[in-house]
């Protein structure tokens, strides 16, 4: 299969030039050692059942002698022999040159057995499941860095995707193991089997620790139930004991949700609290949010025919392709985050992009044309404030937004006289 670039394969490129060493992070699944194979000279898979005994016997007593090769040098599934680490981290300092490493694997390790950070040898970078873009499926018409550094620019894009072009690929994910497959049917798969493996091995093998699958897969369904919402911890484990009927304390509830954070599975969304409204008027929970949308969808055990009848549940969904995509485009601005806004008047922007360099973005989810003009007021709104509140608090200003975006389910692409750009995810790229 021909390889589909992705946004992490510039990342990657740029840690190699700058540190010794590089560890790939991420939900598994979504490409990291495929996309690590682009770029190393050679590579070790400590998994190969021809020669795994003999991996880990070399591991044990000399892991030094399992880093020879060309480099960059990939070795997948690292964890397997935790010795590697600090080898990779010794053989670094001897060499004092940089590109010499990529490490791959799941996120289960025993750190027990490791003794140095990594810090200033092994740089740490996170990948994602693929984008509309990295699919083949966003025309990319619309550059996001190009809105940033032009905002007076205008914009022309058509969609490709219609709604229920957008709902199949919600539920088939960002999986780069359905590009190989053949059928609609067989491409919605991967992402039940994704939530089965979740439940039943890697909520377990993350630490070590027995998890009940059966209690996981209530906690990731009743998380669906609330993705995109503000919902409490308290709201989301009284879901899971009245609907699912699973006894369940906080104690095991928080113990889970972090298994599944390190699992990177769930990544929820934090608030952005400025200073524009009194702190007890901001709301500052989480916004519930997984690493995919497909995730929520195999969680709730939907298909693409019932979303489609249920448009108002996908516009929850479309927040969360919304919120991977711009994850993965801001990839290469090493600190980028995402946040939301929103306030006990109703006030509201589902996304605050920020920049490394302090640039930001206001956004809005709308799924269909006829909320842009409420999504619009939203955003006008809030930079309205953040102008009041700069003008009255001259010592403790507040950066404008230097974007205002509605990324939306729609056809056509376009910046309003207000200089909102409305934006289709489909023709969005990095």
């Amino acid at each position: 299969m021909e390889y589909l670039k992705r946004v992490a394969d510039i990342e990657l490129h740029d840690r190699l030039e700058a540190m010794g060493a590089v560890l790939i992070k991420g939900p598994k699944w979504c490409g990291k050692t495929t996309t690590a194979e682009q770029q190393a000279k050679s590579v070790i898979r400590l998994q190969d059942p021809d020669k795994r005994v003999e991996y880990l016997a070399t591991g044990q007593t000399t892991p030094s002698v399992l880093l020879r090769g060309e480099n960059p040098r990939l070795i997948d599934e690292w964890q397997d022999i935790p010795l590697i680490w600090d080898a990779v981290r010794m053989e670094v300092d001897r060499r004092s040159q940089a590109g010499q490493f990529i490490l791959t694997g799941s996120n289960a390790i025993d750190t027990t057995q490791i003794f140095h950070s990594g810090t200033g040898r092994i740089s740490q970078m996170n990948m994602l499941p693929m984008s509309l873009w990295e699919s083949g499926e966003s025309t990319g018409e619309v550059s996001l860095q190009s809105l940033f550094d032009n905002p007076q620019t205008d914009v022309e894009a058509i969609s490709k995707m219609e709604i229920k072009d957008l709902i199949f690929s919600a539920c088939r994910g960002g999986w780069p193991a359905t590009l190989n497959a053949i059928t609609e049917k067989s491409k919605l798969l991967t992402a039940y089997d994704y939530v089965r493996s979740v439940c039943e091995t890697d909520i377990s093998r993350i630490d070590g620790t027995k998890r009940n699958p059966k209690l996981t897969q209530a906690i990731l369904r009743s998380y669906a139930r609330n993705i995109s919402t503000l919902a409490k911890t308290t709201s989301i484990l009284a879901d899971v004991t009245a609907s699912d009927k699973m006894e369940c304390s906080r104690t095991t509830f928080d113990d889970y949700i972090v298994a599944l954070e390190r699992l990177f599975v769930i990544q929820d969304v934090d608030a952005w609290c400025p200073a524009i409204r009194s702190k007890t008027v901001l709301r500052s929970g989480p916004k519930r949010s997984f690493c995919d949308p497909s995730v929520a969808v195999a969680a709730l055990g939907l298909t693409p025919d019932v979303l489609q009848m249920q448009l108002k549940t996908f516009g929850f969904i479309f927040e969360q392709m919304c919120i991977r995509d711009l994850r993965a485009y801001t990839q290469n601005d090493f600190f980028s985050d995402i946040s939301y806004y929103h306030d006990r008047y109703g006030l509201e922007a589902d996304i605050v992009l920020h920049l490394n360099d302090g640039r930001y973005a206001l956004i809005e989810c709308k799924l269909g044309s006829n909320e842009i003009d409420e999504g619009a007021k939203h955003l006008l709104e809030i930079s309205r404030l953040i102008t009041e509140h700069n003008k009255i608090e001259k010592q403790i200003p507040i950066r404008e937004p230097d974007v205002m975006i509605i990324l939306t389910g729609g056809l056509y692409g376009y910046r309003r006289p207000d200089g909102v750009f409305v934006i289709p995810l489909a023709c969005l790229k990095n």
